[in-house]
């Protein structure tokens, strides 16, 4: 799998940048073509404190291939457009990566007491 990942950070206006996510970012990144799955991580803090960032947004296509076909679509231009003023203003964070999903199959077994 091939994934966008938008991470934002903290700001004073969550409302805004709660409105943008789900009134502009969210429905444009559903219309992408080839789209797989989308999770949406709320951030709650990190181990000893709070996290600067407040949201991640993981959009997941089959393949590389399939990510740059629906970025230069119509709504996937709409989307950079509209996430690059968030980006240039340093409260987006957005990068492109391999995802790769393996089955759990260690289970730690408790050691006897002998």
């Amino acid at each position: 799998m091939f994934k966008l990942v938008t991470i934002y950070r903290r700001v004073d206006d969550e409302h805004a940048l709660e409105e943008f996510f789900s009134r502009t970012h969210l429905p444009l990144a559903e219309q992408l073509p080839a789209l797989r799955k989308s999770e949406v991580s709320r951030i709650g803090g990190m181990p000893g404190g709070e996290s600067r960032f407040h949201l991640m947004y993981e959009l997941y296509f089959e393949s590389r291939e399939a990510y740059q076909v629906a970025i230069v679509s119509e709504p996937g231009l709409a989307l950079i457009q509209a996430l690059t003023p968030w980006w240039e203003a340093k409260i987006v964070t957005w990068f492109y990566a391999e995802s790769y999903e393996e089955p759990f199959t260690h289970h730690h077994q408790p050691r006897q007491q002998e």
